[in-house]
């Protein structure tokens, strides 16, 4: 299949020219900086934060790109993947015209940033057991369907989706295939980058919030062609990662190990509270997972979760949500936090039974 990056671009994404910051300019480290109208005094703070920061985060794409096993420049970094779905609506999908595909349950900001940008959504559900349903996706495709986004392992089933099916997507879709793994760390199947360079329509997102446990610093990836990767770093904002960010993850990224240690705790707490739930007669199923939580259907979710709220055990409630009827969604915590959340799980359902 041909794939004609260009011709899925807005027309003025095409012909804009970006803004030029200082740090585009002169890339340094060393002189008299008087070009970016900065504080030559230093910061309000001990640390000095009055010198911006690299617009393109060089050094920690360096990094990032060997231990993901791509070029630096097939990276896109922003603030959570959040920012490159915003992008990737900007750039490609024109206002009142366009449409995207999403395949309900999944992670609700693709359809948020579709309302926000005025950009038709097709949704195509999931099966029962959480897969993807490529002919009828086909069918809900027209000249005007730029995106579709798949989540794998998927947010909120858990489950991964079958790498056949996301393949076929690939190879038949003139547009773009978003394949977000926010939870592929807790996968056991290798990314979709293996493919960036067989698929020049796939981006892959992924994201520092989960295994490495850097949330609050809100730094996502996307990986794809350097074509692709242009017209991102295009239109984002100059100055989109700050420098305290930057040099965090860079001192990180040498913590693999941590990293690693980490996730096998996790793995191995997953087991255990899907271990315990089992025992339990009032649950109803426990949806295969291959991410950091559990889809968990129970009677009576909505109380279950309020009254879970007043013994101070935060989980999230997707009753309501397609395919997920009283289902609660509980992340995997601490052997202590598991312990608690258990213990206060049977409490709160013994009225219910009675």
């Amino acid at each position: 299949m041909s794939f004609d990056l260009n011709s899925l671009l807005r027309p003025h994404i095409a012909q804009l020219q970006p803004y030029t910051s200082a740090r585009d300019e002169y890339t340094g480290k060393e002189g008299v900086f008087l070009d970016a109208n900065e504080n030559p005094y230093g910061s309000v703070t001990d640390a000095d934060f009055n010198r911006y920061p690299d617009p393109y985060q060089s050094a920690l794409k360096e990094k990032i790109a060997l231990i993901k096993k791509v070029r630096p420049s097939q990276i896109f970094l922003g603030n959570g993947s959040d920012e490159a779905i915003d992008l990737l609506y900007r750039a490609f999908c024109r206002p009142g015209i366009d449409n995207v595909i999403l395949l309900p349950p999944t992670y609700g900001m693709y359809e948020v940033s579709a309302s926000i940008n005025d950009v038709e959504t097709r949704k195509v559900s999931l099966t029962s057991d959480f897969q993807l349903q490529p002919e009828k996706i086909f069918d809900q495709i027209d000249s005007n369907t730029k995106i579709i986004f798949v989540c794998t392992p998927n947010n909120p089933s858990g489950n991964k989706v079958n790498r056949a099916d996301v393949l076929l997507l690939l190879k038949h879709f003139k547009g773009l295939v978003v394949v977000d793994e926010a939870y592929i760390d807790f996968n056991d199947e290798p990314s979709f980058t293996t493919h960036l360079d067989e698929y020049p329509n796939l981006l892959v997102m992924q994201t520092f919030s989960k295994a490495w446990g850097l949330a609050s610093l809100r730094l996502g990836m996307a990986f794809a062609s350097e074509e692709l990767i242009k017209i991102l770093n295009k239109i984002k904002p100059p100055y989109n990662i700050s420098g305290l960010t930057q040099e965090t993850v860079l001192a990180a990224l040498g913590n693999q190990e941590k990293v690693e240690k980490m996730i096998l705790e996790i793995l191995k707490e997953r087991e255990f509270l899907k271990s315990e739930l089992e025992k339990l007669d009032f649950v109803k199923k426990i949806h295969p997972s291959q991410a950091n939580f559990l889809l968990v259907q129970v009677p009576q979710a909505t109380q279950i979760y309020n009254d879970l709220i007043d013994q101070k055990i935060i989980v999230r409630n997707r009753a309501k949500v397609l395919l997920c009827e009283d289902c609660l969604r509980i992340t995997v915590g601490t052997r202590e936090e598991n312990t608690a959340f258990l213990k206060a799980l049977q409490a709160v359902v013994k009225p219910i039974q009675s």
